[in-house]
């Protein structure tokens, strides 16, 4: 049974949602202060990283690499979860089915203690 990651083209695919999701999340107003002087193509790739891991690609992004990349922003859980609703929604835009955004978004909310740090 083909993976997440392979029903939905690999790579090239999650890295295009990956894109498209932080043009969503630099467009909100309190989000944009986590962003300010980052390297976004080289965030993008990261984050197109982690989210072949969950859907079961070739990467592999532990929880502690998340931990050290976001214990400096103090995020708090509400931008967390601002986030979460961001990546759903472009999750949607790019025709996932539910039943695999369900599990995109629980693998990501699984690791929410990892990356909230702030109030």
């Amino acid at each position: 049974m083909a993976t997440i990651f392979e029903r939905y083209g690999g790579f090239a695919t999650i890295r295009k949602i990956v894109s498209d999701f932080y043009d969503k999340v630099l467009d909100s107003p309190s989000l944009e202060q986590y962003f300010v002087g980052v390297d976004m193509p080289r965030l993008v790739d990261h984050q197109a990283k982690f989210i072949s891991t969950i859907t079961g690609g070739p990467a592999n992004v532990s929880n502690e690499e998340i931990r050290r990349a976001h214990a400096r922003l103090s995020i708090s859980s509400e931008h967390f979860g601002e986030v979460a609703e961001l990546l759903e929604e472009t999750l949607e835009d790019h025709g996932m089915q539910p039943e695999d955004i369900a599990y995109v978004m629980a693998e990501v909310g699984a690791r929410k203690a990892f990356v909230v740090t702030g109030g």
